[in-house]
C-alpha cells in the first residue's frame, strides 16, 4: 500500500501541482514572516543597545517638552530639572559625571523649503562640550559644534539629504516662526531615532533651552557612575536626593535598555502576529483546494480503490494510502515553502529598506523554530485537508469496481449538511444582531463570535446556494454565448459540492477585502462629517507633528493679507466637577465666523459672556444642562465656578467643552495652542494659503490645510491601511486562483469523453474554450458575490460596536469599489481558465471518445 500510494503521487503529479503550489505559498508566507521578524528585531535590538552605553542613571522630567500632557505643561508647581539639580546630582558620592540634556521637536527644511524626514522623528538637542570642546555623544565628522544662537550642527544623514555643507545657512523651525542659522558642524551618532531616518539638530545649551523648553530647564539628566559603584547603588543615591514625584522618573541604564528591548520585542511580535494571521488566511484558503483536489482524485480512482478493496485491502489501508499521498505532497511543498520563505524574508527586508534606508538591517536570521514550524504547518494542513476525502475513499464498496462513474453524495448527507449550515448561520446572525444592538464595546464579543458563525454557516450552505444563484444567470449566458453558455451553467451546477469548494476560496478573500473596504468607507465618512461639517473656516494652521504652536503664530497669522477672521484653538486641562477634562478655547468674536455649532439648548451668544459651552455627551456625564453651574479646578489649585451657557451636538474638532480664550487666559497665560482657524475675505484661495504660510516664515513644520486637505489627511491614513491589507490578502487571492485552475483542469480530465462527444457533434475548439472560461467566470463571480455580501454584513456588525466611540457612525457601501471587486473576480475566472480551456480544446476527438 505504501508503494501504491507513492506511485499514485508520481502518476498524478500534474494534477497535484496546484495543490503543492498552494501549500508552498502558504508555508512560504509563514517562513518569510518569521525570518523577517527575527531579522528585523535583532537588528533593532543591536542598534538600540548602543544608546545607553554611557548611561548609569537617567532622570527624566515628563512635564517638559512634547511628551508632557496638557495638565503637566500647565502645572506651574511641578518640580523641574535645572543647573542646581545637576550640581546636586554631580556631588553624590557615586557620581562620576552628570550632564543636562535638552530635547524637543525641531524640523529642518531642505533647500526647497520642504521638511526633511517625518515631523514625528525630527528632534533638537543641546551640544554639551567638555573642556576639550568636544561632545562624546556627537563626534564631529566635519567642522565644530555650535557656540551661539546663530549656529547649529546637523547629523550627517540629514545634511546629505538636504544637500548642506559646513558654512551653509539652514532654515529650521519648531512651533513658531522659522529660524535661519549657520551650519558649523556635521556629526555622527548612534541615536536609534536618527539611524531610523529621523533628523537631529544641535544647538548650544542656552539656545536649546530657549527654543525647545525654557531658559535654565532640562528635559533629562544623565549620570555616569564611578568605578566600583553599581547602577542600582547610584539610583538609590539619586532617589534619596530627589525623592522623585509623579512627573520625575529615575531609571538605570540597564532598565532603560531592557525596556527598549521589551518594546522592540513586543512590536516585532505584533508585526509577526499580523503577518502570520494573513499567512493563516492563505493556508485556510489552501485547505479548500487540497480537500477539493483529493475529493476529485478519489472520485476519479473509484474503480482503482474498489479493486484494491476487492483483492483484500482494508478500509484503514485505503485511508492510510490517501493520507500518505497527502503527507508526501505536504513535505515536499513545505520544504519548497521554507526555501521560498527565505526569499520572502529578504524581500520584505529590502522593501523596508527602500521605504526607509536608515532603518537598521543585518543578515537573515533563520531559527530552528522557523524550520520546524514551517514544515509541521505544511504537512499538518495538507494531511488534515485530505482526511475527509481519505475517509470517503475507504467507504468505496468493492462492487464499485464493476460499475461506471462516480459515487455521488447521498441525498441524506446533503440534507444533513444544509440543516447544520442553516442552524449555524441563524445562530450567528442572532448573535450579531444582539451584539450590534448593544451599540458599545460590550457587543464586540457577540458580534465577533456571531460573524464567525454566520460566515461558517454560509460556507456550509454554499452547495445549496450555488444552484439557485447560478440559475439566475443561466438565461443570460444562453442568450449572450449560445450553447457554450448553456453548457457552462450546467457544468457549474452539476456538482454543487465541488462548485462550493472552489468558490469558497474566493469567498474568503472577498469577504475580508469587501469588509475592510466598507469599514474604511464608513469610518472615513464619519470622521469627515464629525470634523469638517462644523468648520466654516477656510484654512487650519497647525504643526505637522501635533505640537503646540508658539503664541506668536496666531498674531502673525491674523496680520496676513486676506484674513477676514482668525482664532487660535487653545486647549487646557482643568477639573470640571472634580474630574479632569479638556477644554477648547476660541476667540468669542470669531466663533460664528469660523464654526457652525448645532445647539441642543441655550445659545452660542452666551460664549461671549464668559459662559461654558458643553457637548451633549459631556453634559450628560456631568449631569448638567443650560443654566447649571460647574465647579472648576484651575492650575495651581485655584477653584471657581462657571455657568453653562448652552449644550451643543458633540463635535470631534471642538471636543466636549468650549470656553472663550479671554476667560482661559485669566487662569492660564500659556495654554496649549492646537491650531489656528482662518476665514478669508475672498474665501479659500491660493493667495491666502501662501500669505498664511509666509506669515510663519515659511516654516516647514507648520501646515496650512484647507477643509479638503483635512479630509484627505484622514482618508489617506485609511487608504494606506486598506492598501496594506489588500497587499497582505493578495497571497490568499493567488491561492484561490490556483484552486480554480486546479478544479477546472481536473474537471476537464473527468469530462474528457464528454468533451470529445461535444466536438464530434459539431462544437468547435473556440466553443469548448468559451464553455470552460464561462464556467470559471460563473464560479468565480458566484464566490465573489457571496463574499461581498458576507463582507458587507460583517462590516455592518462591526460598525454597530463602534458607535460608543463614533456615535454618528453609519454603514457606507462604496458601490463603485464593490462592483470593481466583482469585475476583478470575473477577470480572475478568465485568467484561471486560460490553461484548462486550451487543454480542453486541444483534446483529440477519437482519443477522448474511447477513453475508458
Amino acid at each position: 500500500m505504501y508503494r501504491t500510494a507513492l506511485r499514485n503521487v508520481l502518476a498524478h503529479k500534474g494534477r497535484l501541482l496546484m495543490t503543492a503550489l498552494a501549500v508552498m505559498l502558504g508555508t512560504a508566507f509563514v517562513a518569510g514572516t518569521m525570518v523577517f521578524s527575527d531579522t528585523f528585531g535583532k537588528a533593532m535590538r543591536e542598534s538600540n543597545s548602543k544608546s545607553y552605553s554611557d548611561v548609569s542613571v537617567q532622570v527624566v522630567d515628563y512635564s517638559a517638552g512634547a511628551t508632557a500632557s496638557l495638565r503637566e505643561k500647565t502645572d506651574k508647581s511641578a518640580v523641574t530639572l535645572t543647573d542646581a539639580t545637576i550640581q546636586q546630582l554631580a556631588a553624590l558620592p557615586g557620581t562620576a559625571s552628570a550632564r543636562g540634556v535638552v530635547s524637543g521637536f525641531t524640523g529642518v527644511a531642505d533647500k526647497k523649503g520642504e521638511l526633511i524626514g517625518q515631523a514625528w522623528t525630527a528632534k533638537g538637542a543641546n551640544f554639551a562640550p567638555g573642556p576639550d570642546g568636544k561632545d562624546a555623544r556627537y563626534p564631529m565628522a566635519e567642522g565644530q559644534g555650535p557656540k551661539n544662537g546663530k549656529e547649529i550642527a546637523l547629523d550627517r544623514k540629514t545634511a546629505e539629504k538636504g544637500g548642506y555643507k559646513v558654512g551653509d545657512t539652514v532654515r529650521i523651525g519648531s512651533n513658531g516662526p522659522v529660524v535661519e542659522a549657520k551650519l558649523t558642524g556635521v556629526f555622527t551618532t548612534d541615536d536609534p531615532m536618527v539611524n531610523s531616518g529621523g533628523t537631529l539638530t544641535l544647538f548650544d545649551r542656552a539656545t536649546a533651552q530657549q527654543i525647545l523648553l525654557e531658559p535654565g530647564r532640562y528635559s533629562s539628566i544623565v549620570l555616569a557612575a564611578k568605578p566600583g559603584t553599581s547602577q542600582d547603588a547610584l539610583l538609590a543615591e539619586v532617589n534619596q536626593k530627589l525623592r522623585p514625584e509623579q512627573q520625575i522618573e529615575t531609571r538605570t541604564g540597564a532598565e532603560l535598555k531592557a525596556e527598549d528591548e521589551r518594546m522592540i520585542t513586543a512590536d516585532t511580535e505584533s508585526l509577526r502576529t499580523m503577518l502570520l494571521a494573513f499567512a493563516g488566511i492563505s493556508l485556510f484558503v489552501g485547505i479548500f483546494i487540497i480537500a477539493n483536489t483529493f475529493t476529485m482524485l478519489v472520485a476519479q480512482r473509484t474503480k482503482e480503490l474498489a479493486l484494491l478493496r476487492a483483492i483484500g485491502a482494508s478500509r484503514k489501508q485505503v485511508t492510510r494510502s490517501v493520507l500518505i499521498e497527502a503527507f508526501a505532497i505536504g513535505t515536499v511543498a513545505a520544504a519548497a515553502g521554507l526555501l521560498a520563505g527565505l526569499g520572502i524574508g529578504a524581500g520584505l527586508q529590502s522593501l523596508i529598506a527602500s521605504l526607509n534606508d536608515s532603518l537598521p538591517t543585518g543578515p537573515l536570521v533563520v531559527k530552528p523554530l522557523t524550520v520546524v514550524v514551517t514544515l509541521v504547518v505544511g504537512v499538518l494542513v495538507t494531511v488534515l485537508s485530505a482526511l475527509l476525502p481519505a475517509v470517503r475513499a475507504a467507504r468505496i464498496a468493492p462492487v464499485a469496481a464493476m460499475s461506471n462513474g462516480d459515487q455521488p453524495a447521498t441525498q441524506k448527507s446533503l440534507v444533513v449538511r444544509n440543516v447544520i449550515g442553516a442552524l449555524v448561520a441563524a445562530a450567528g446572525i442572532a448573535l450579531v444582531a444582539f451584539g450590534a444592538s448593544k451599540g458599545n464595546s460590550d457587543g464586540r464579543m457577540p458580534v465577533a463570535l456571531g460573524a464567525v458563525l454566520a460566515v461558517m454557516g454560509v460556507f456550509v450552505l454554499l452547495p445549496l446556494l450555488s444552484r439557485p444563484v447560478i440559475a439566475l444567470v443561466g438565461p443570460a449566458l444562453g442568450k449572450l454565448f449560445g450553447m457554450p453558455g448553456k453548457l457552462a451553467r450546467q457544468n457549474a451546477v452539476r456538482n454543487p459540492r465541488r462548485t462550493a469548494a472552489t468558490a469558497a476560496a474566493i469567498t474568503i478573500g472577498l469577504t475580508l477585502v469587501s469588509g475592510l473596504t466598507v469599514i474604511g468607507a464608513s469610518v472615513s465618512d464619519t470622521v469627515d462629517r464629525a470634523i469638517t461639517s462644523s468648520m466654516k473656516a477656510d484654512y487650519l494652521v497647525s504643526a505637522a507633528n501635533g505640537m503646540s504652536l508658539s503664541d506668536k503664530v496666531p498674531t502673525e497669522v491674523a496680520k496676513a493679507s486676506g484674513v477676514a477672521a482668525s482664532s487660535p484653538l487653545a486647549q487646557v486641562e482643568w477639573d470640571l466637577n472634580g474630574k479632569s477634562r479638556e477644554i477648547t478655547g476660541l476667540n468669542a468674536d470669531s466663533l460664528d465666523k469660523l464654526l457652525t455649532l448645532k445647539m441642543k439648548s441655550g445659545s452660542s451668544a452666551s460664549f461671549g459672556q464668559g459662559k461654558l459651552l458643553l457637548g451633549e455627551d459631556l453634559a450628560k456625564k456631568l449631569g448638567v444642562d443650560t443654566g447649571s453651574t460647574v465647579e472648576v479646578g484651575y492650575p495651581g489649585d485655584a477653584k471657581g465656578t462657571l455657568t453653562v451657557g448652552g449644550v451643543y451636538e458633540t463635535n470631534d474638532l471642538l471636543g466636549g467643552a468650549m470656553l472663550a480664550n479671554s476667560e482661559i487666559l485669566k487662569h492660564d497665560p500659556q495654554p496649549y495652542l492646537d491650531s489656528v482657524l482662518v476665514k478669508g475675505t475672498d474665501g479659500e484661495t491660493e493667495a491666502l494659503r501662501k500669505a498664511l504660510k509666509d506669515s510663519t516664515g515659511a516654516n516647514p513644520v507648520i501646515e496650512v490645510k484647507s477643509r479638503q486637505d483635512v479630509r484627505d489627511g484622514f482618508s489617506q491614513n485609511i487608504t494606506f491601511a486598506l492598501n496594506m491589507m489588500y497587499g497582505l490578502l493578495a497571497m490568499s487571492v493567488v491561492v484561490a486562483v490556483l484552486g480554480v485552475i486546479n478544479t477546472l483542469a481536473m474537471s476537464v480530465f473527468e469530462r474528457k469523453r464528454e468533451i470529445g462527444m461535444l466536438r464530434a457533434i459539431g462544437l468547435d475548439r473556440s466553443g469548448i474554450k468559451r464553455m470552460v472560461r464561462l464556467e470559471s467566470v460563473v464560479i468565480s463571480v458566484f464566490g465573489a458575490g457571496i463574499g461581498v455580501l458576507l463582507g458587507c454584513f460583517t462590516a455592518w456588525a462591526i460598525n454597530g460596536t463602534l458607535k460608543a466611540s463614533l456615535p454618528t457612525m453609519t454603514t457606507v457601501l462604496p458601490f463603485g469599489q464593490l462592483l470593481l471587486f466583482l469585475a476583478l473576480a470575473a477577470l480572475v475566472g478568465v485568467v484561471a481558465a486560460f490553461w484548462p480551456a486550451r487543454r480542453a480544446a486541444g483534446l483529440d476527438i477519437l482519443d477522448s471518445i474511447k477513453t475508458d
